[in-house]
């Protein structure tokens, strides 16, 4: 095994700053032994482009006139509610986990942090060769986590590991890293590199991110302070992003197409709009932020809406989604008519087009989507908070 290391066996939080505040990209492993506080158990709300588009999001393929057998994500190999009920065996030993980012108390702040891979993304790199967007994805997921905290991205740090290491390869993949920590302003801080002979299939490979990022305690955005009422803001995503492949590669395989072929209804090949990297929402959200209104955030990846909206609401809110506040993308419309997939496994599968969800006062609201009519950005009035449970679809 082959590790990036850092030269020095220490460095405290003070030091850290000084590489922050520079921007500098660091390729080793980095090694604290500063001391540490208590971690601090925070409990979450737990549940086990501007104006609409011109043509509505309606789902409305879930069953083929031929009776084709439709596909979900638990047929593919992933069972969401085994996650879930993981999730409620580790709180118990952990109290306090649950939200899209794990705090830790630092001073007057709180350091945020969020680990995730990009799934069976993987395969379809492997099989189309794209290698060098990955690491964008890879960043994407961690950073778009700990952001529904309010937090900065300080810091990320990689863990590559494969069979037998490729240098060319692997340079492809760490550029996507780069780029991605560029966009995120955080500090490429390290990470390692693993050769395991016999463990992964030749050529292939595997990669996890962690990511740090920072807020001030009072300005942690939980969604405590969310009402009936507050409106729901979406943001665009650039397609699957980097949840639900297994379920998309079962389609792929089911169509006849190959990667190579022409998005039907699409621009491009299916290859390569399966690729697009995930979009980095960190400084449009940050921003956002900054302008005040924002009382929670909803990072749109495994679970869908139907999942990961009810984890920033308190308990006694739900909320409603108006399918024809946004045109469902091709890429969506194609996977779902070709998997003759149900609308609800759709939307506790996919992003849907959207990729991150705001939950924000009606107030700015209006300015959102008043600054976005003028073209600044894409975003969507896509429902509101309502007395209930749940997510329902109108």
């Amino acid at each position: 095994m082959e590790a990036r290391i850092l030269q020095s066996s220490s460095c405290c939080f003070s030091s850290l700053n000084t590489a922050f505040s520079s921007g500098s990209v660091n390729r080793y492993r980095f090694s604290s032994i500063a001391s540490s506080p208590k971690p601090l158990s925070i409990s979450f709300p737990q549940r086990t482009r501007t104006t609409r588009a011109r043509a509505p999001f309606v789902l409305s393929m879930s069953k083929k006139d031929d009776g084709t057998e439709s596909l979900t994500y638990k047929d593919s190999g992933v069972d969401i509610d085994a996650g879930t009920e993981l999730v409620r065996r580790i709180a118990k030993m952990a109290p306090g986990i649950g939200g899209f980012g794990g705090l830790f108390p630092l001073g007057d702040s709180f350091l945020v942090a969020g680990t995730d891979g990009v799934g069976t993304k993987l395969k379809l790199a492997f099989e189309t060769g794209i290698h060098d967007t990955i690491g964008i994805d890879l960043v994407a997921m961690s950073v778009n986590d700990i952001i529904t905290s309010g937090a900065r991205p300080l810091f990320f740090l990689d863990y590559f590991a494969t069979s037998r290491l490729d240098v060319d390869l692997a340079e492809k993949v760490i550029k996507g890293i780069v780029d991605g920590c560029g966009q995120s302003n955080c500090a490429l801080l390290g990470g390692e590199t693993a050769e395991m002979p016999d463990f992964y299939a030749e050529g292939e490979y595997d990669l996890s991110g962690f990511a740090v990022g920072i807020v001030k305690k009072e300005a942690v955005i939980n969604g405590k302070n969310i009402v009936a009422g507050d409106v729901l803001i979406g943001l665009p995503s650039s397609g699957v992003h980097s949840n639900g492949f297994s379920l998309v590669r079962k389609v792929v395989a089911r169509s006849g197409l190959s990667l190579k072929d022409e998005l039907p209804g699409g621009s491009g090949t299916l290859g390569g709009a399966l690729m697009e990297p995930t979009v980095i929402y960190v400084n449009q959200v940050l921003d956002f932020i900054s302008k005040g209104g924002v009382k929670g955030l909803a990072h749109i990846t495994g679970g869908g809406f139907t999942d990961n909206i009810p984890r920033v609401l308190p308990d006694g809110l739900g909320a409603v989604i108006h399918t024809d506040a946004w045109e469902l993308p091709p890429l969506f419309k194609w996977i779902q008519q070709s998997g003759s997939i149900e609308d609800s496994e759709m939307r506790r599968t996919f992003n849907l087009g959207i990729g991150m969800v705001m939950v924000v006062t009606p107030e700015a609201a209006s300015r959102i989507l008043g600054e976005a009519k003028k073209g600044d950005y894409v975003a969507y009035r896509i429902g509101e908070v309502i007395d209930g449970e749940g997510v329902s679809y109108h």
